[in-house]
């Protein structure tokens, strides 16, 4: 095992109706104004907002807002939200909605406190010294970012998409009601489920000895994760499945469970942020489509690990060979996305990539082959080519 420091500093508020606290929430923040940052008009048509607004009334706290947020988060709002903040001299923000909309109000409180260009901390050029402080009421169960440290911002110039990490962004506290996810689609609940999967496998995949009792958190939460999920296909208002797979978001993207390991593998992230920025696909359902072609592509680096995720987690019984054993643990995978509706491979996404276009994904996936990417094996502007053809179905 590694050496490793777990910070999670959030509190959490989760349950039926937690929603209502949130102004006294904000006002132990001891802040002035607060800007609430949302999304579509989902939170307005089911009275989530005015709620949110009837409780920051009460707590005695003046606000603004700021709504649009979109999946696969644009620069351009937050950018407005910058200049909005200084206007209003705003202090806090409230996220209300799902990861777009808090990776939107973190990239916001970045720009507002640390001054300067804010895309600029998205393309590593310079580290954020400072960020306004962030509130989450979470209506999605999917990125984790109410817990996390980490945004992904998309330029619309270039159509490019990048993450920032930093301590600074982890919200003050979360409000986390299982109730406010019951009116989700059923392909962003499954969506969703698959991107709580993926922050959790992209920490178990890493080609290196971590600790046993992480590696069974890991495994335990991806198997209560499936579980779930299936529920939620037929039964979306099933509250108890609702709240498994709700805390299940939370806890795969704090940091748990990576206790004792590296930071994780990262390269079907960073290959499906490409496909996002450039086709706009929902993450969850690119991260499904790609998965399958990454793992078969880099399995042969610890073929005993995705084996012991095949019996473990997939429930494989073991065959004469790690390596067949592993590969029956990825279609097992595979066969569990069909289940929930998702695809599995870029074609399902109901898109069709010429091959100068495969090429363009790899290219900004590489950073115009400024990076490598993974860590279970090292993959770089090449292997990201043949792993997008691989994936395209």
């Amino acid at each position: 095992m590694e050496n490793f420091v777990y910070y999670t500093p959030t509190k959490v508020v989760f349950g039926k109706g937690t929603e209502r606290q949130a102004g006294e929430l904000v006002k132990e923040q001891g802040c002035r104004k607060v800007l609430v940052h949302y999304g579509s008009g989902s939170v307005v048509r089911s009275g989530l907002l005015d709620r949110i607004y009837g409780s920051l009334t009460e707590a005695g706290v003046n606000y603004v807002s700021l709504g649009g947020v979109v999946p696969n988060p644009r620069l351009s709002l937050v950018r407005e939200g910058i200049e909005l903040c200084r206007k209003e001299g705003v202090d806090f923000i409230l996220a209300v909605g799902g990861g777009s909309v808090i990776d939107s109000a973190k990239a916001i409180g970045y720009g507002v406190a640390d001054g300067g260009d804010v895309w600029e901390f998205y393309e590593k050029k310079r580290k954020a010294a400072a960020c306004l402080p962030i509130g989450a009421v979470v209506t999605i169960a999917a990125a984790g970012s109410e817990m996390s440290d980490s945004s992904v911002i998309t330029n619309e110039e270039g159509w490019l998409k990048r993450g920032y990490s930093s301590d600074l962004g982890r919200p003050k506290f979360a409000v986390m009601n299982p109730e406010l996810t019951m009116t989700l689609p059923r392909y962003q609940t499954a969506s969703g489920c698959t991107d709580i999967m993926m922050h959790t496998m992209e920490r178990y995949f890493c080609n290196c000895t971590t600790m046993e009792l992480t590696d069974g958190f890991c495994e335990h939460l991806l198997r209560t994760v499936m579980k779930n999920a299936k529920i939620l296909m037929n039964e979306p208002d099933n509250y108890e499945a609702r709240a498994e797979v709700m805390w299940a978001g939370s806890l795969s993207h704090n940091g748990l469970m990576e206790c004792g390991g590296p930071h994780g593998d990262w390269a079907s992230h960073q290959l499906e942020h490409e496909l996002g920025g450039m086709f706009d696909v929902a993450h969850g359902a690119g991260l499904a489509a790609v998965w399958g072609s990454w793992a078969r592509y880099v399995m042969d680096a610890d073929p005993a690990r995705f084996a012991r995720y095949a019996v473990n987690v997939m429930g494989v019984e073991p065959e004469n060979s790690d390596t067949k054993t592993a590969l029956r643990g990825i279609e097992a995978t595979e066969d569990f996305f069909r289940s929930i509706g998702m695809p599995v491979c870029i074609k399902d996404l109901g898109i069709d990539p010429t091959d100068e276009q495969v090429h363009e994904l790899a290219e900004k996936c590489s950073h115009f082959r400024k990076r490598t990417i993974g860590c279970m094996k090292k993959l770089d502007v090449d292997d990201m080519y043949r792993i997008y053809r691989n994936a395209l179905g």
